[in-house]
């Protein structure tokens, strides 16, 4: 099976939830799959921060390519690329599916964000783009497309921006209207009651919902599964943890002059050889 049908078969709304690791290179990749992992997701914020740049349409397309096409090519888990708002007009987003396709990658997400945009999670204010002006982009994206499994997802930025459900509503059913293969809706709520809510209300049971619990950890996958949602995306939690494991390692070496007190907590030497073979 070809990495878009798996992608697919990952976001069927068929009463099961199927689990998406952000990455951001091949290494991050290979380790999401022996993970089990079932999609990987070419996050924009790890990608950026690989780059020690904001994620705030900073980086080019081009850039977001070249690291998405690494993760695909390290991996046999299909990869859903996180796009932000499709890297300008219709035209760039036409562009940017013949690219991202020809490089293998299984689907892209888009967000209803006016380019450039800024971080869902981080401070400052969030500009969402028209309905009619993101519904023409979904559609450009699909007519781009040239096999049929290849998958656009519409990210909803609604609650990011302070919207209402009703908005949410309207946006995704305009979106799908469009062509778009999945909805994601986003959320920086603490409890994810505004994602729960919305999949109470969404009426179309044949979409695919998607998930990003970054800021409600508490929700899990059960409670995810239970209320419709197809596909949870762990956006930037091993992004986080490399972090949190590379700042106390160094710290240890610079504080210590030895590594012979972290050598049981870190990978051997082999095991990089093992996961870049």
């Amino acid at each position: 099976m070809n990495k878009r049908k798996l992608l697919r078969r990952a976001i069927a709304r068929d009463g099961e939830l199927a689990l998406a690791a952000g990455v951001h290179d091949g290494l991050s990749a290979r380790i999401a799959q022996n993970s089990e992992f079932d999609v990987l997701w070419a996050s924009g914020l790890g990608i950026s921060a690989s780059y020690a740049v904001p994620d705030d349409s900073i980086l080019t397309m081009t850039e977001f390519l070249n690291a998405a096409r690494a993760i695909n090519d390290a991996s046999d888990l299909p990869v859903l690329a996180d796009c932000d708002t499709g890297f300008g007009d219709t035209r760039n987003v036409a562009r940017m599916v013949d690219q991202y396709e020809r490089a293998g990658v299984a689907g892209v997400c888009i967000e209803d964000k006016m380019f450039p945009k800024r971080n869902s999670l981080g401070d400052g204010a969030q500009h969402q783009d028209t309905i009619d002006g993101f519904s023409a982009k979904i559609s450009m994206a699909k007519k781009a497309q040239n096999t049929p499994d290849f998958v656009v997802v519409a990210r909803i930025e609604t609650f990011i921006a302070g919207g209402t459900k009703h908005d949410a509503l309207r946006r995704a059913d305009a979106y799908v209207k469009a062509g778009a293969d999945a909805v994601l809706i986003h959320s920086k709520s603490p409890d994810g009651a505004e994602i729960l809510d919305f999949a109470d209300s969404w009426h179309r049971k044949d979409v695919p919902l998607i998930a990003v619990p970054t800021t409600y950890p508490e929700v899990d996958a059960k409670q995810l599964r239970e209320a419709g949602f197809s596909l949870s995306i762990y956006a930037n939690q091993a992004l986080r943890a490399s972090i949190t494991a590379m700042r106390n390692s160094l710290a240890h070496i610079t504080e210590n002059g030895s590594t012979s007190a972290l050598e049981n907590e870190i990978a051997q030497v082999r095991e990089v050889f093992q996961l870049s073979s």
